[in-house]
């Protein structure tokens, strides 16, 4: 179903900041670059203060009674506030699970991509759900499920630990990787590769806001496919098309 309305571009705080004359309050309380109050003045004193040392009268806290406004250049404020904004979304990136699928037979080559996956994950603060699924007779061998995820495991030594023993729940095999800190982690050999399969996706997306590089909300998880081929954003397409099932 196509959307009635355009999704709408994204806005930071300072697009809705009133600066000198777009203040409507008559009195404004003003503190300078320095944070220090000024007092309670009249718009027109508060602009004038601005103007005579070339800042600008920008409003921080419209709800204030009265609004409380800084003397700052609005250039300046605006870099400090996206600063702020993306200092936040980084911390919001240990609240976000990745899922990545195994399956006991799974081959060579779709191991390496979703191990890659996996390693730009954690390097990018994000915790890491490994999901083995058995299928028909595969329950029969769960041992090879077990040697799967503790391999996949002892690769990422380097880059996160596991929060606890890998379990057996249902037909699938589960363990959750937490990112180590950035001080005790080895450094992403594909970060170059990552930075650039995300601007691509960017690109493909067409700028949409809806779909930011920002990933899924706080505690939602976003799965690797079965092909090995990149990230399919809430797939659950199960295991490698590579895989095979072993022999009962």
């Amino acid at each position: 179903m196509s959307r009635p309305f355009s999704p709408r571009p994204f806005s930071s705080p300072a697009s809705f900041t009133r600066v000198n004359g777009k203040i409507r309050a008559r009195e404004v309380r003003v503190i300078d670059s320095d944070k220090k109050q000024l007092g309670v003045l009249t718009l027109g004193e508060a602009i004038n203060m601005a103007r005579n040392q070339g800042v600008d009268l920008v409003e921080i806290a419209p709800n204030a009674t009265p609004p409380v406004c800084r003397l700052v250049d609005f250039g300046k404020y605006r870099y400090e506030l996206a600063k702020q904004e993306k200092e936040a979304r980084k911390h919001q990136h240990a609240n976000k699970v990745k899922e990545v699928q195994l399956s006991p037979n799974i081959d060579p080559h779709d191991f390496e991509v979703k191990l890659q996956h996996a390693v730009n994950f954690l390097c990018d603060d994000m915790k890491v759900k490994i999901t083995l699924r058995f299928r028909g007779r595969e329950m029969a061998h769960k041992e090879f499920g077990f040697q799967q995820v503790e391999r996949f495991i002892s690769k990422l030594t380097t880059f996160g630990h596991p929060d606890a023993p890998a379990k057996l729940i249902g037909k699938g095999i589960n363990v959750m990787l937490s990112p180590l800190p950035r001080a005790k982690r080895a450094k992403n050999p594909h970060q170059a590769e990552y930075e650039a399969e995300l601007a691509a996706e960017r690109a493909r997306r067409g700028g949409d806001s809806s779909e930011s590089d920002d990933g899924p909300q706080d505690g939602e998880e976003e799965e690797i496919s079965g092909n090995g081929d990149g990230v399919d954003d809430g797939a659950d397409n199960g295991a490698s098309n590579g895989d095979s099932q072993p022999n009962a």
